[in-house]
């Protein structure tokens, strides 16, 4: 019979924002291990380990995916080491690797929506991810901006993921709206939702683990953080069955639903609205005339 808990422990710590991160990283897993040996699964906030330049991006696999390789086999845990850049033949992808307790790598992800125009000259992915951990559920990963747009998160939920790995690099003022994006996420697709943000130069903190029903399991402040949380998947499936808080159940209605959403099949120049938006662009500053 498959197990029904499992715990995953969000790392939010303080990192270079340029700069080789990995024995930073490895300190925060020894000592992660040996205080709370009942984790199964380790999450780092984005672009943790080689820091926010695009100028560190490299070609996968590498020596630094090995180097993480290697720590999920010496620990036996899942690891998701937040994300880094990859240099490819097409250009440079945000790219996040998923390491079994083996230490092999099962799953990358490439960030679909980079942040623009802000994280420019980053190529867009086009795949979503999940993976099985056996016997125990189905997750599904996204990169910080993804979760602004709904579709990514109800996607990997229809597929069936029931908890969304979410790793963030915050440091900007919208940090509090994405806490309301993040319970909204859980709620209306009804899974767990980890977001994990750095902190310090790499992140304003306030990472948040949310449950199936929009509900805060927990809140990180804006310092160092470890949180070890256990999840229950039986949970997940019942309040899918049954409803949010025993009211609401929005992927069954997502399944009947009898609109179509004709919008996202619609060509991109039939769309005069959004085309009247102007370009994707910094916004620059307007001069005031002197009198």
């Amino acid at each position: 019979m498959p197990m029904s808990y499992f715990t995953i422990a969000g790392v939010q710590m303080q990192a270079l924002h340029h700069g080789d991160n990995t024995e930073a990283m490895r300190h925060r897993v020894d000592v992660l291990m040996s205080r709370f040996p009942q984790v199964q699964m380790v999450l780092f906030s984005e672009l943790m380990p080689l820091g926010a330049s695009p100028h560190h991006a490299h070609t996968l696999p590498s020596h630094v995916e090995q180097f993480f390789c290697q720590l999920a086999e010496q620990y036996r845990i899942w690891l998701i080491p937040g994300s880094m850049f990859e240099q490819t033949e097409h250009g440079i992808y945000n790219t996040l690797s998923v390491i079994d307790p083996h230490g092999q790598v099962v799953a990358r992800y490439r960030k679909m929506f980079p942040f623009r125009p802000y994280e420019a000259g980053v190529e867009s992915g086009s795949e979503f991810v999940l993976f099985d951990v056996p016997n125990i559920g189905r997750f599904g990963v996204s990169i910080c901006y993804d979760m602004w747009f709904p579709e990514t998160t109800r996607t990997l939920a229809a597929m069936g993921a029931e908890v969304i790995l979410h790793p963030t690099m915050t440091d900007t003022i919208d940090r509090d709206i994405e806490l309301s994006i993040a319970r909204t996420n859980a709620a209306v697709n009804q899974c767990y939702f980890f977001d994990i943000n750095g902190a310090g130069a790499i992140g304003n903190g306030r990472s948040i683990v949310v449950g199936p029903s929009g509900d805060v399991i927990h809140q990180a402040g804006s310092g160092e953080e470890v949180m070890p949380i256990e999840v229950d998947f039986n949970r997940v499936r019942r309040e899918r069955e049954t409803g949010l808080r025993g009211l609401g159940q929005p992927l069954k209605s997502f399944r009947d639903r009898q609109v179509d959403f004709t919008v996202y099949r619609t060509e991109r120049d039939s769309l005069p609205f959004l085309s009247s938006l102007g370009p994707l662009a910094k916004p620059q500053r307007t001069d005031i005339e002197e009198y």
